[in-house]
C-alpha cells in the first residue's frame, strides 16, 4: 500500500544556525498540529544532516534525507560525499535525479543508476526524480523522455529493490519558476508512470508506489493537486523554507 509523503528540499539554502531553527519550527509544529499517518521528510545540505537527526529524535514524524550521494562506495573525490557516509549520520532518504543534477552537473541516466545501486546498497531509502522540459512539454515528447529516464536509471532494480524507491514526477519548467503543472496535466503524467511501472512490474507494484509532485507546489495549490488519484503527496521546493507554508502543504494529507 502506498504512503502519502512531503518531501522537503532545502537545496543550497540556510546556514548551518538557519538551518537548525527552521527545522526546529517545522518538528514543533508537526508534533502539535499533524495527527496523520502522512510521512514527512527533510533534505537538507550536507552540513545539517547530523544535527537534524539529533535534532527530530526518536519517535518523531519527520525524517532526514540527503539531495545528493557519489556513486562511489569510498576513494579519492574530493568535495564529494558517499551514500554510507550519509547513512552514518542517520539520515534515512536521499534525493537522486533532481532536474538541477541533471542540468546543471550533466547526471546523465547511466550514472543515476549507478547512483541508484549506491543508494541502495548503503540501506538508503531513495527519491528518484524525473521530469520533461519546457521544449519537450511543448513538443509532446515528455512521455517518451519520462519513460527513458525511468528505464535507463531505475528499471535495472529487481521488484524486492524497487520498493525501497519514492518517486518523484517534476516538469522542469515549474521549477522555481512560480509556473504549476495544472492538476490534469500533473495527474496524467503520475497515471502514464504508474502504466509504466505495472508493465515493467506489475500492477501491484504500480499500486503501491508513491509518487508525488514536484514544481511550484505551495500552500493555496497543494489541496487541488494532492486530490488527484495518483498523486500521493509533493517534493517541496521554495515552499520548505517557511515552516508554516511547509507544515500547511503536509496537512494536506490529512
Amino acid at each position: 500500500m502506498r504512503k502519502n509523503i512531503v518531501a522537503g528540499n532545502w537545496k543550497m539554502n540556510l546556514s548551518y544556525q538557519e538551518g537548525l531553527s527552521l527545522f526546529s519550527e517545522v518538528v514543533n509544529m508537526v508534533k502539535d498540529e499533524i495527527r496523520g499517518n502522512q510521512q514527512i521528510v527533510i533534505c537538507s545540505p550536507f552540513i545539517h544532516l547530523q544535527s537534524l537527526v539529533q535534532l527530530a529524535g526518536k519517535g518523531n514524524k519527520v525524517s532526514i534525507g540527503a539531495q545528493n550521494c557519489h556513486q562511489e562506495e569510498k576513494g579519492a573525490f574530493t568535495g564529494e560525499i558517499s551514500a554510507n557516509q550519509i547513512l552514518s549520520t542517520g539520515a534515512k532518504y536521499v534525493i537522486l535525479g533532481h532536474s538541477e543534477r541533471r542540468a546543471y552537473f550533466a547526471e546523465s541516466n547511466e550514472l543515476l543508476a549507478k547512483k541508484v545501486d549506491a543508494a541502495l546498497s548503503a540501506g538508503l531509502q531513495i527519491i528518484f526524480c524525473v521530469g520533461e522540459t519546457r521544449e519537450e512539454r511543448e513538443s509532446n515528447q515528455y512521455k517518451k523522455v519520462i519513460k527513458t529516464q525511468l528505464e535507463e536509471g531505475i528499471f535495472h532494480l529487481s521488484s524486492t529493490n524497487f520498493s525501497h524507491v519514492i518517486l518523484a514526477y517534476e516538469p522542469v519548467w515549474a521549477i522555481g519558476t512560480g509556473l504549476t503543472a495544472s492538476p490534469e496535466q500533473a495527474q496524467e503524467v503520475h497515471a502514464y508512470i504508474r502504466e509504466i511501472l505495472a508493465e515493467q512490474f506489475n500492477q501491484q507494484v504500480a499500486d503501491d508506489t508513491s509518487i508525488l509532485y514536484g514544481g511550484s507546489c505551495n500552500p493555496q495549490n497543494a489541496a487541488t493537486l494532492f486530490g488527484q488519484k495518483d498523486i500521493d503527496g509533493g517534493l517541496i521546493g521554495g515552499a520548505s523554507l517557511k515552516s508554516r507554508d511547509f507544515v500547511e502543504i503536509v496537512k494536506v494529507l490529512e
